[in-house]
């Protein structure tokens, strides 16, 4: 596997070599100081070209980064909307075991969309186009403080949705009742958590894609409650995987709340934790809820 320095000299040649490329920059965990290393950490790199034709039509000028497993072109999915004039990319696992996320964008585009974020580290400028860039830091990826309005939403957005679960459970549809839980309720819960640790370290943290990071900064027991509440598709765990998603966002919405002088509706969370529970007890064939 050819390591970090071997993998770098090889995208800076490359850009030194061919004319159209202009600038060379790299982004993600790769110029945080801060995260982790290991040996699937990716390379996303960004050539900073004056158009991006030339490289789309030559399909071949991407073999001399290494002997390919299998790769994607983000661009040309058929549903997802893209720029190709403008950004273009080549995502490629080598038989190496390397990872290089590379994409070909005009400098207008990185100024637009790359650049605003912290993670971004030029490795090579022919024309100065980023002069002044301060070094990489992760301070765009901070926990942002929430106000009493954002606070207050998000907790009536989890007691309400989890009036899905039950009725989800309730019913038996368990892939419905699995995608409340997903895709509704433990997100809240994760914004939650991560408020609660921003909070403990002055909003000067990042807990990383999907609270990766939270393990540093949270009590061991409230993390390995969180991932309890992964399950099974099967009723009687994710009934008690609802219990427990209740339990940790009230406990922990109750403590931010508290130290951030916010007001938090309480009653709300009753009622619908109380809901909950009464549904749980529900037998299958009743006729009416109450």
């Amino acid at each position: 596997m050819r390591n970090e320095q071997q993998m770098l000299d090889l995208i800076l040649s490359t850009a030194r070599q061919d004319e159209r490329i202009r600038a060379v920059i790299l982004e993600g965990s790769r110029t945080n100081p801060k995260a982790p290393r290991d040996i699937f950490q990716d390379y996303d790199v960004v050539y900073v070209v004056g158009e991006t034709g030339s490289f789309r039509q030559d399909k071949g000028w991407i073999d001399r980064f290494g002997q390919r497993l299998y790769m994607q072109y983000p661009e040309d999915h058929p549903v997802y909307p893209s720029d190709k004039e403008h950004c273009y990319g080549w995502l490629i696992q080598f038989a190496d075991g390397n990872r290089l996320d590379l994409h070909v964008s005009t400098a207008d585009w990185v100024l637009e969309h790359d650049a605003k974020d912290s993670l971004f580290t030029v490795l090579l400028d022919k024309d100065g186009i980023f002069a002044g860039r301060k070094p990489a830091d992760d301070s765009a990826h901070w926990v942002q403080k929430p106000d009493q309005a954002l606070f207050s939403a998000e907790c009536n957005e989890f007691w309400w949705c989890l009036n899905n679960l039950c009725k989800g459970l309730w019913r038996g549809e368990l892939s419905y009742a699995q995608w409340c839980m997903n895709d509704l309720l433990r997100p809240l819960l994760l914004e939650m958590l991560s408020w609660k640790a921003g909070m403990e370290q002055n909003f000067h943290i990042s807990v990383g894609k999907c609270g990766k990071y939270l393990p540093n900064y949270l009590e061991k027991s409230l993390w390995e409650g969180y991932l309890s509440t992964f399950c099974p598709a099967e009723q009687g765990e994710m009934w008690a995987a609802g219990e427990t998603l209740c339990d940790l966002f009230h406990q922990t919405a109750t403590e931010v709340a508290e130290k951030l002088a916010f007001s938090y509706d309480v009653t709300e969370a009753q009622a619908s934790w109380g809901f909950f529970r009464h549904v749980r007890q529900l037998p299958r064939d009743a006729k009416e809820i109450f």
